[in-house]
């Protein structure tokens, strides 16, 4: 290969160098070129060719380390240490450090734990009994299907990069560390540490912050969110409400007592339940969130029974749980609107 190919391509290419370039292709500079002032314009072409073993040293750099970088941030597969016992991908024992590639199976038994580095994205402790699939590395979705047992996830990426499904349910990352566990009968249960996670299913939402846990069930998907320092009996009434066989009285009856029970902080749940019945139980929901919080100015009952967008709005900022605005960004529509 000539120096001339380097500096103009009118060499004769080297074949390395020429799969290095397609390799890179995706990373081409597209704009147009600079206009470079009339002094630039008029150096001689030996003054030039002084620059080429930069060119070239430049070229080479860029060689090595583009590929480096764009493989670092992509990950198509992801490094597993063993924390304790015998963790398999496949059948096969992974030491002290594997690698698990999309579509390979990640088991631990019960003397087993690991831990899964999400690309440059966040960790995942894998616990004991735990199966756990990689479905998806990209730059912009890494996906893991948890089909069994129990995970802890650390992630510091901007939300809606890193997703669990479940049997019944996909958790949705918005920056944060949560727990998550799944039995053998397809059930979660989800508690959010720091951030945000967002549990969803065939359209039905809801909208975790730390503290809180959400459970969900194969065949109905998410329940209602709810504080950890909830009251048994608020706790025992929302599962029969979320996931219960109930007749309408005994829907009445439930929700009641989850009203009876609510707090402040139990608004949470309460906002949840504005989109989750039909409209007599909105406006007892109303009157109970209204009593703990009172909607501010512009907001009023009428508003809120039919779901008005910029109303629901305003009442979520007077709740102590943060702006709703970048959910929105990230979301667009309303998060829990069906």
């Amino acid at each position: 290969m000539s120096d001339d190919y380097l500096w103009d391509r009118s060499g004769q290419a080297d074949p390395e160098v020429e799969r290095l370039e397609q390799l890179l292709s995706e990373l081409r500079h597209n704009r147009p070129a600079p206009q470079f002032p009339a002094a630039v314009a008029r150096l001689r072409p030996s003054r030039f060719r002084l620059l080429m073993p930069l060119a070239a040293a430049a070229l080479v750099v860029l060689a090595i380390a583009g590929p480096w970088f764009w493989l670092r941030w992509s990950r198509p597969a992801w490094d597993v240490a063993r924390l304790a016992g015998s963790p398999t991908i496949g059948s096969t024992p992974i030491g002290d450090v594997g690698r698990l590639a999309p579509g390979q199976l990640l088991e631990t038994d019960a003397a087993s734990r690991a831990k899964i580095e999400v690309g440059s994205i966040g960790q995942v402790e894998v616990g004991p009994n735990t199966r756990v699939r990689l479905i998806k590395t990209r730059t912009t979705e890494h996906r893991i299907a948890l089909e069994r047992g129990a995970i802890e996830a650390r992630i510091w990426a901007p939300p809606g990069l890193f997703f669990v499904d479940t049997p019944s349910a996909v958790a949705v990352d918005l920056g944060c560390a949560y727990t998550l566990e799944v039995d053998d009968a397809g059930v979660a249960l989800l508690y959010v540490k720091n951030g945000w996670v967002g549990f969803e299913s065939n359209g039905l939402e809801s909208f975790v912050p730390a503290g809180a846990y959400c459970q969900t069930f194969p065949g109905i998907g998410p329940g209602t969110p709810y504080f950890e320092d909830a009251s048994e009996a608020f706790r025992r009434a929302l599962g029969s409400l979320d996931f219960g066989r109930l007749n309408p009285t005994e829907r009445g009856e439930t929700l009641m007592t989850i009203l009876a029970e609510a707090r402040k902080d139990d608004t949470l749940t309460l906002w949840h339940l504005l989109f989750r019945g039909d409209e007599t139980e909105r406006g007892r929901v109303y009157d109970r969130m209204a009593q703990l919080v009172p909607p501010p100015k512009g907001v009023t009952r009428e508003g809120i029974l039919r779901l008005d967008r910029k109303m629901l709005d305003l009442w979520w900022n007077q709740l102590d749980l943060g702006s709703v605005n970048w959910w929105r960004m990230w979301k667009g529509p309303s998060p829990f609107q069906r």
